[in-house]
């Protein structure tokens, strides 16, 4: 073990040798996926709300045998996973991202939380939340604070709630668990981010944002100016609610945070761990190779991306064991 990681215990460094065909998907998605996005980010919102509706239009062809189907929790909408009138099963709120702007992606998002869930038992919740530019902070986490509420009302107990989500949504995660806190409800038994966006006022820092601009596969540096305008608006964006990278870190339950070292969120996510480790939370973190952010969406590409899934499935099954005994 390195210096550095015997001083962060809670880290593991993957060492995961990325097969030909990942490393040709890296290629194809610099080439091809980081300018589109670049793209739209720095369009009309007229583009942006073509987009959204062509993205919300595609269907969720593998739900690994689980029902699948659109509906209401409480307030807000969202893709109902398996069955959840069933409060006796655990049940996983994910919360998507895409930049604050963009909606699931059933055949993305819906498969691989059906894919979690079908390995835990479990039932999910992808909610559907306010998107940006129509709606700002806090439209998106007030929404989140809903459903998981609605969880807590339809009768779920808080050990048996899981959280999980991937880059803005991940940021979202966050945020709810100061939402949570706050109010004095029951924390959920553990908590899942994947490469978590944690500082919205600053495009050049964390350091990894600069340091790998040329290297990130999906994100394109450049356009981050563009995220916290349509997102936050005119809001301080060193508000926590914001930027985790801030947050009070105590009480918080059980935190699993994934990151690869070549995302320009890296340092986002190793920056956070540091001040959660501080303060006593119990946490893992893993860091991938080379793979792109939120890459453990890409199961159909990624071989990668199934082991981490079995990591984030691990994750959740030592948690509701303990937080039910």
């Amino acid at each position: 073990m390195s210096a550095s990681q015997a001083a962060r215990p809670y880290l593991r460094i993957k060492t995961t040798q990325l097969r030909v065909r990942s490393r040709m998907v890296l290629l194809l998605m610099r080439w091809l996926l980081r300018p589109w996005l670049g793209h739209l980010l720095s369009g009309s919102h007229k583009r942006l709300a073509k987009v959204q509706l062509r993205m919300a239009a595609q269907r969720c062809r593998d739900t690994k045998g689980l029902a699948f189907e659109y509906g209401i929790i409480g307030k807000v909408p969202g893709h109902c996973i398996g069955e959840l009138g069933d409060t006796d099963r655990p049940v996983l709120l994910y919360l998507h991202g895409g930049a604050f702007v963009l909606p699931a992606a059933p055949p993305v998002h819906g498969a691989a939380v059906a894919d979690l869930c079908h390995a835990l038992n479990s039932s999910g919740f992808l909610l559907d939340y306010r998107l940006a530019p129509l709606n700002r902070f806090p439209a998106a986490l007030d929404d989140c604070e809903q459903a998981y509420r609605a969880l807590l009302e339809r009768g779920f107990p808080a050990e048996r709630i899981m959280l999980a989500g991937e880059s803005a949504g991940a940021n979202l995660l966050l945020g709810l668990l100061q939402r949570i806190r706050k109010a004095g409800l029951p924390m959920p038994c553990g908590a899942a981010a994947v490469s978590p966006a944690t500082e919205m006022g600053r495009i050049h820092a964390p350091p990894s944002r600069a340091r790998l601009r040329l290297r990130d596969p999906i994100l394109p540096a450049a356009a981050l100016h563009r995220i916290d305008p349509l997102y936050a608006g005119g809001e301080d964006a060193s508000n926590p609610e914001l930027s985790p990278l801030y947050m009070d870190c105590h009480d918080l339950p059980p935190i699993y945070l994934l990151a690869t070292d070549g995302e320009i969120l890296a340092d986002d996510t190793l920056l956070l761990a540091a001040r959660m480790h501080a303060a006593g939370v119990e946490l893992r973190v893993d860091l991938w190779p080379a793979l792109p952010h939120a890459f453990p969406l890409f199961g159909a590409v990624f071989p990668e991306a199934r082991e981490a899934r079995r990591d984030i499935v691990a994750f959740f099954r030592d948690t509701l064991e303990r937080a039910t005994q």
